[in-house]
């Protein structure tokens, strides 16, 4: 039944609007897991966030536990968490070490970091004459049909054909080699904690909301203006004319208004990825950051210096689960876990032989503005509940993506939202273009 009516997708995305049930069916979520989130390329994690061997971190691809390890050979490795004897899930903390080998807690299979059969308890005289042996490749865990890293940045895809990741990446790998070119060792390593947020609403309204430029002057106006109030008055009484850099990461939420949005750009690529343009202005010309301008010019020279710090980006989107803000160095891992049911993951990432003076600026925005605690994080998640509880009513059957529909620039394999058109919903119309695609099973 459900094949039968997802399979003329047309019936639900139209090139300006898409049906409401694209984000309120369970049945439509079940197979977007098996065609989108259990067949793309999946962000796992930092290589960093597993230095040594049989170090290991929890992960969840479409509705597959997974297990992210270090192996004894220095590879990183993708495994289905669970046991192929009796379905036990191997690890059950979100991290840890698992020493020289796995071994499960419920009857002492044990596994090499690679998820290879290492042994079975009574192997001789338990399994002689059966199918069970270490001959038998289901007696190894499964391991994510593909694992690539790029720059560091671990994926996997469960499915065996496709694209590699360089190719699904395409233009937007620009997203990791903005922030890792912007370390002077040309590495990051992550913060290791991360917030874990849990939205109710469906994993799409989130990734829409990244790229909309005209949402940031409207729904976060009122932080915005209390934090500017603020900023004038502490500037009045600072001797050097200034409020402290972190009132203008909440103040500019007032000052860069929709028409200062609007001089942005959406660069929306295949496969649903997409670029918002228009750096946020976070590098005064203060002591801490000439301090990092001499290290990076030190290691990269004059001419690749303002290569890598020109570079004019605020956002990356990387279809179907990843938010990239590369000037900020964080990122934001999008888990669905049901129709209604959104995991986030928000990590921070250190530029490796940076000031420290420049890593707490860039932490001071990430709990600013990401933290799960920030008012600019609950407006989101409000509106992001409020829309998903308005789609499941009977309101209305469309939600519209028309904002300067008809108006984008094709350009070499790519669209451009037109000149001073910064808040069109080109990146929501691609988005849900690569969804049917997926959907079709393109």
């Amino acid at each position: 039944m459900l094949q039968e009516r997802i399979a003329d997708v047309d019936k639900f995305v139209e090139p300006d609007r898409v049906r409401r049930e694209v984000y309120t069916d369970p049945q439509i979520f079940e197979l977007e897991m098996q065609r989108i989130h259990e067949t793309v390329w999946i962000y796992c994690g930092h290589e960093s966030q597993v230095p040594k061997a049989g170090d290991y971190y929890t992960v969840q691809i479409g509705r597959q536990p997974m297990l992210m390890v270090r192996g004894a050979d220095g590879k990183v490795n993708v495994l289905y968490n669970r046991c192929p004897h009796r379905g036990n899930m191997m690890c059950g903390d979100r991290s840890g070490n698992t020493g020289e080998f796995f071994r499960c807690s419920y009857h002492a299979w044990t596994f090499h970091h690679d998820g290879k059969l290492r042994t079975i308890p009574m192997m001789e005289s338990g399994y002689a004459g059966t199918r069970w042996g270490k001959d038998n490749p289901d007696c190894s865990m499964k391991r994510a049909a593909r694992v690539e890293n790029y720059r560091g940045f671990v994926f996997a895809s469960l499915a065996g054909d496709g694209p590699t990741l360089k190719e699904f990446l395409g233009e937007s790998r620009v997203a990791f080699d903005d922030m890792c070119d912007r370390a002077p060792e040309g590495e990051v390593e992550v913060v290791p904690n991360c917030f874990r947020v849990i939205q109710h609403s469906n994993w799409k309204i989130f990734l829409e909301n990244q790229l909309d430029a005209l949402h940031p002057s409207v729904v976060h106006q009122s932080t915005g203006r209390a934090a500017h109030n603020i900023e004038k008055e502490l500037a009045k009484k600072a001797k050097s004319g200034e409020a402290p850099l972190s009132y203008h990461m909440l103040s500019a939420f007032a000052t860069v208004t929709i028409d200062k949005w609007d001089a942005f750009q959406t660069i929306n690529y295949p496969h649903g990825h997409c670029v918002l343009t228009g750096y946020m202005g976070l590098r005064p010309q203060d002591p801490d950051t000439l301090a990092y301008d001499k290290i990076m010019i030190k290691a990269y020279g004059q001419k690749r210096f303002e290569e890598i710090v020109g570079v004019n980006i605020h956002h990356v989107l990387i279809y179907p689960g990843l938010s990239v803000q590369s000037p900020l160095q964080q990122l934001r891992a999008v888990r669905p876990l049901g129709v209604d049911k959104t995991l986030t993951e928000i990590w921070h990432f250190r530029l490796k032989g940076a000031p420290e003076a420049i890593y707490r600026r860039s932490l001071a925005y990430y709990n600013l503005v990401n933290s799960p605690a920030t008012l600019i994080n609950a407006d989101d998640l409000e509106n992001f509940w409020k829309c998903h509880q308005g789609l499941a009513s009977d309101g209305g059957d469309w939600v519209s993506f028309g904002r300067h529909f008809g108006r984008d620039i094709e350009k070499d394999g790519h669209v451009e939202s037109g000149p001073n058109m910064g808040t069109s919903e080109a990146p929501m119309r691609g988005q849900m273009k690569a969804w049917a695609e997926y959907m079709r099973g393109a």
